[in-house]
């Protein structure tokens, strides 16, 4: 390593090493003045040694994180936030993010990751929202935008842009997520068991969310638009429901429903529909 070259050709020179000639043979920059190749050397040493620490953590992350899809945040020694990010497989995208190759071209604030935490997910669009929740509720240094996505500049049907709830896979095998959004870019995500032990309480909270003079208090930032732009394209086969129609009754049916989540059931008008998922 570059370090260890550096410490044992300092060691070689003795009290006063010749900068000049260490800068040229080992960095490859000749030219340098005695002062700056001394703070060259100097800057290369406490780089390297930023290298091994972040090296390191990279390695504890990376023994920890499950191959499961999800949302991470990587974190600096004080544990402040540096990214957020989503993935498909949260061992093999963390191992990306630490791998050797990487740090030559590292952004610095990138290189000050020491530590990752993460929330697994069981659907690309539940971790599509909460990266965002995440990165309006942290704004972490190194994601470029922090703000909540407009409405205005997504390509979305109209008919879309309506209070909707959408089922998709939870993480838990025996539940399901329901994705609430709301036309004025409200949102809720709930977790419920399929076999409805729960649906009376967690109805009452969905209506609530959509109904409630007080629903502003359910309120994040306006994250409704990556739930609408989603169905308008990825899950156009995804499960949804109308929340102002007979909801508790209509979500015990879907979530009963042995094809939930291999065909799509949209009930959001009075007949419900069915169509084989791509």
């Amino acid at each position: 390593m570059l370090r260890d070259k550096l410490l044992a050709r300092l060691a070689r020179e003795g009290a006063v090493p010749d900068h000049q000639r260490l800068a040229a043979e080992v960095l490859g920059i000749r030219g340098a003045s005695p002062e700056l190749a001394r703070r060259l050397i100097a800057q290369a040493l406490v780089v390297e040694d930023r290298r091994e620490v972040w090296s390191r953590a990279g390695e504890r992350v990376c023994a920890r994180a499950p191959a499961t899809p999800g949302v991470y945040v990587l974190r600096d020694e004080g544990g402040r936030p540096v990214y957020v990010g989503k993935a498909v497989n949260l061992r093999r995208r963390l191992r990306a993010h630490f791998a050797n190759r990487r740090w030559r071209a590292i952004k610095p604030e990138m290189a000050r990751a020491a530590d990752a935490e993460w929330i697994e997910v069981g659907s690309e669009l539940e971790a599509l929202v909460r990266e965002q929740a995440l990165i309006a509720e942290l704004e972490p240094i190194a994601n470029v935008q922090t703000g909540a996505p407009a409405l205005e500049d997504r390509a979305i049907p109209s008919s879309l842009v309506r209070d909707v709830v959408v089922v998709v896979p939870s993480i838990e095998s025996d539940s399901a997520e329901l994705v609430c959004a709301r036309a004025d870019g409200g949102w809720l995500i709930q977790r419920t068991r399929r076999n409805g032990a729960d649906l009376a309480v967690h109805t009452k909270r969905l209506t609530r969310f959509f109904a409630s003079p007080l629903r502003d208090r359910f309120d994040g930032p306006p994250l409704a638009a990556i739930v609408f732009s989603w169905l308008a394209d990825r899950g156009a086969d995804a499960t949804r429901l109308d929340p102002r129609e007979h909801l508790r009754a209509r979500l015990a049916a879907v979530l009963r429903d042995e094809l939930l989540f291999v065909e799509r059931v949209d009930q959001r008008t009075e007949a419900p529909v069915r169509r084989r998922s791509r």
